[in-house]
């Protein structure tokens, strides 16, 4: 790799006289795992990378280690991989001083892509989209419900319910908006200086629910804000007595969370899905886009529905949609076409919950989308139309993560767009999850069984 010393990132650097850097890498939970360094440390580490525990491709979000992989383990003795910093990533973190901040990603000791690396699973999809002339263009949305807890007093109630900022369900509210006006207001404007974009924030239907659409932007751009997302509106919060949670549902009563990714695709210049001639201004390109997503979305499932939680998002009559089906802006649809002007017209791929590895998610969506493109797929059902009036033989998705993680690991599709080596590992990581689930014994049982059985 070349040396990097006089990127102007370093320079900028330089000037400000800073004493010491925040840097982070994604785990495969989608959990940012980082450090401080101290200025001279990570001025060489911007040139020559620095050594990182590859224990974190390796655990569970509870840092257990996995006993079932191959690439990292307890038998190699969990060595330090190599962390290299995307300059390109340089922002100032506003709550924390304006701290100087870079996002990295794992390289194998040749300077080659790690096959583990969630971003650098993302890269090696784009890059093959790039290769066909095709840059990607992504913007995500995220639902999530605030608490008035803190790490302590969450423990302390040992998984009860916890305490809703504000009750009711009481979507696009004003009033809402009113009771917490510092944490709504510093998520807009500290966000936005740490060059994370939010196109607009507002209450969702349910009791302390959030929504936000962050800044559509090219697809590892989007990656890297919705990642910082999540994490910076979980540090802004600690300031307000304020914990988000960005699992998939949290409660059966209210709707679950989700993360819809929106999607084009661009020569640079010019939206690709847009056609002024075609009857729906859906493009030749964007409908095989859309093809590849119907025909294999499923695929990919536990990329986009990755923990046990998220499979009680998927329930029928809720907001979630259930079946790979698409329609024209139908909000029942996994797949919403928004075809309109030349820059708006795009793919609304909604089934995705918030509780997703940003990087993953993205990965899997787009590659279904240019599997389509590769294939030259035709759409061959209509839209759906009403409440999935049309998509009454359309297969449900399926209801847990071991079943989708058995399909997503036979995918040839997926084996060809991710590599086999990531396919293995991540399919081995959900077999854990499932396994951990498998030996708990949670509150429905013992309220169901306890005295009647």
């Amino acid at each position: 790799m070349a040396s990097q010393n006089n990127h102007p990132a370093l320079d900028k650097l330089r000037k400000t006289n800073a004493t010491k850097v925040k840097v982070a890498v994604s785990d495969i939970d989608g959990i940012l795992r980082g450090k401080y360094l101290h200025i001279d440390k990570f001025l060489g580490a911007a040139d020559s990378g620095f050594g990182f525990c590859d224990v974190v491709l390796g655990w569970d979000a509870h840092d257990v280690t996995y006993d079932n992989t191959t690439v990292t383990g307890w038998q190699h003795g969990f060595p330090d991989a190599l962390a290299q910093l995307d300059l390109g990533t340089a922002r100032n973190v506003p709550w924390d001083g304006n701290v100087p901040f870079f996002l990295g990603e794992f390289v194998n000791p040749d300077r080659t892509p790690h096959p583990l690396c969630p971003r650098q699973t993302l890269k090696r999809v784009l890059a093959r989209a790039e290769k066909l002339g095709f840059q990607v263009m992504t913007g995500m949305e995220f639902e999530w419900f605030n608490f008035r807890e803190t790490t302590h007093t969450w423990a302390a109630k040992n998984g009860q319910p916890p305490e809703p900022i504000t009750p009711g369900m009481f979507g696009y509210s004003l009033l809402r908006m009113a009771d917490n006006p510092g944490f709504f207001n510093a998520l807009m404007d500290e966000m936005l200086a740490f060059n994370v974009p939010i196109e607009g924030l507002h209450t969702e239907t349910g009791p302390g629910v959030y929504e936000a659409a962050i800044g559509f932007s090219t697809a590892l751009e989007q990656a890297d804000r919705a990642i910082l997302f999540k994490t910076g509106a979980r540090e802004i919060g600690k300031r307000f007595g304020i914990m988000p949670t960005f699992m998939a549902k949290w409660s059966q009563k209210y709707p679950g969370c989700s993360g819809h990714i929106h999607q084009s695709l661009s020569d640079g210049k010019t939206n690709l899905f847009y056609d002024e001639k075609a009857p729906r201004r859906m493009s030749g390109l964007f409908e095989s886009y859309l093809a590849g997503q119907v025909a294999c979305m499923m695929e990919f499932g536990p990329m986009i529905w990755p923990t046990i939680n998220s499979y009680k998002r998927l329930v029928d009559g809720f907001w979630a949609p259930v079946k790979p089906t698409w329609g024209m802006d139908n909000r029942t649809a996994s797949f919403r076409v928004l075809a309109g002007s030349p820059k708006a017209t795009r793919l609304e791929t909604r089934c995705p919950g918030s509780d997703v590895n940003p990087y993953l998610a993205m990965a899997a969506v787009i590659a279904a989308g240019m599997h389509g493109v590769e294939k030259g797929l035709k759409l061959t059902t209509p839209p759906i139309t009403g409440t999935n009036q049309g998509g009454e033989n359309v297969p449900r998705a399926p209801r847990t993560l071991i079943e989708t993680t058995r399909i997503f690991k036979e995918s040839q599709i997926a084996r060809d767009w991710l590599g086999d080596t990531f396919v293995e590992h991540y399919s081995a990581t959900r077999d854990w999850e499932w396994r951990q689930w498998q030996d708990g014994v949670t509150d429905w049982e013992l309220k169901r069984y306890f005295e009647i059985i």
